[in-house]
């Protein structure tokens, strides 16, 4: 694995400095994208504007459904766009779906730095600081798609989550189906709706967990409703970039 150096100080920059063979640097983050056509919101871990970092994406071209069910067949697809996102210099791999989570294991046994796919393996951690009894509430894109296999794949436990549906909601839809026009306030309020039903309806829901790479701009949203904890790409992401761009401490005392 190639050592990382952050360059903080001007005897950094005066050092002897060595570095990936690529055309560009400077991204810690490397994010596999598949290639789809829709809105893409400040929030959503496909706009670049989501991070107070840079990120570089990586696309992939199949089609969402083989992604939900962890087809086979497009394993080696991804397996490459993570060693190109290594080769170009990244510190560290991530998703941005959910469900890249059914090729955790490949990914992380084909490259040489740590890779973290889906929101779903921030479940464990998740459920540490509950009590036993507590569910994390789980939204995902396709609930037919979600097994304890699955789930194990990200290290996560499907018994630690309730999980609920959000990818029929009419307003999901340009979403899910590729339309170009999206009605942000509708697919807010859809979701604080869904939010609020599960909390009426199950009284063991101590966190939240937003599988859907597309659903962090509705996190404050739904955390203003719920009270709750919300956990989403974006908290996984941040988390991971925080580990490999660390930073020197200064202040007073």
């Amino acid at each position: 694995m190639r050592k990382a150096k952050n360059l903080q100080t001007e005897a950094d920059l005066i050092s002897t400095i060595q570095v990936a063979p690529t055309a560009f640097s400077g991204f810690a983050i490397g994010i596999i994208a598949v290639n789809l056509i829709y809105p893409k919101i400040p929030g959503n871990v496909a706009n670049a504007t989501t991070f107070a970092f840079p990120v570089l994406y990586e696309v992939v071209d199949f089609e969402i459904e083989q992604l939900f069910e962890g087809s086979k067949q497009i394993q080696e697809q991804v397996i490459d766009a993570a060693k190109k996102l290594e080769k170009q210099g990244v510190r560290a791999i991530v998703g941005a779906c959910g469900y890249f989570g059914h090729f955790q294991e490949a990914v992380s046994e084909a490259v040489d730095i740590p890779a973290f796919l889906s929101s779903i393996s921030q479940v464990p951690i998740i459920k540490l600081g509950l009590k036993k009894e507590q569910k994390i509430l789980t939204l995902v894109a396709s609930g037919k798609d979600i097994n304890e296999a699955f789930f194990r794949s990200s290290g996560a436990d499907l018994s630690d989550c309730i999980i609920r549906e959000i990818g029929t909601l009419e307003s999901f839809s340009p979403i899910r189906w590729g339309k170009t026009e999206l009605d942000n306030q509708k697919l807010e309020a859809d979701l604080v709706k869904v939010v609020q039903t599960e909390l009426n309806r199950s009284a063991e829901i101590g966190a939240i967990l937003l599988e859907c790479s597309d659903l962090p701009p509705y996190s404050y949203a739904i955390q203003q409703v719920s009270g709750l904890p919300v956990f989403d790409f974006i908290s996984l992401i941040n988390w991971v970039h925080f580990a490999v761009v660390q930073s020197k401490y200064y202040g007073h005392f």
